[in-house]
């Protein structure tokens, strides 16, 4: 897709399959309801011990994909290219006059031509100054979002697991 190279550490060394236990699934609420804002955003990503730069940089995964109504409510892609990784998502956030989308789903915005969708939720990013520097950042470079994205993204795989010190 033409990302940036993530960096992890791939299997846990902390739970085993005998001692997964339900209680170790993480809870609903961990990902962003996309019908509210910024405070919210926030709220859940700094619960995992996420900065601005990085739930911004986070973000940038809407650069690939599309929502479906029957999966999430939501109907349509955030990029022109929703098959390839880029800064798009960024540019178009900002360059974009996004309108409230006309029907009988859930809130969500449009560009002129109904090609292109962005949730209540991205648009905080624009609204939100803290959030918005980054935005225009990763707008204008796409190595910097790349960076950024790779580091970000391997925190949240690697969030929660505990790795066994190794010595050197």
């Amino acid at each position: 897709m033409g990302g940036p190279k993530v960096p992890w550490t791939p299997g846990r060394t902390d739970k085993t399959e005998a001692t997964v236990k339900a209680t170790d699934i993480p809870p609903n609420g961990r990902l962003p309801d996309a019908a509210q804002g910024a405070p919210h955003i926030r709220d859940i990503f700094y619960r995992m011990g996420f900065t601005d730069r990085e739930i911004v940089a986070l973000l940038g995964a809407h650069s690939v994909g599309r929502c479906h109504t029957d999966r999430s409510g939501y109907s349509g892609p955030w990029t022109y290219t929703p098959t390839r990784f880029s800064n798009q998502y960024y540019k178009l956030l900002l360059s974009v006059k996004w309108v409230e989308k006309k029907w009988d789903g859930p809130k969500q915005f449009v560009d002129e031509d109904d090609e292109l969708m962005m949730l209540p939720g991205d648009l905080a990013f624009i609204l939100d100054p803290e959030f918005k520097q980054y935005v225009e950042l990763y707008a204008k470079d796409k190595d910097v979002f790349y960076a950024d994205f790779a580091a970000a993204f391997g925190k949240l795989l690697e969030l929660g697991v505990k790795r066994a010190k190794t010595k050197l």
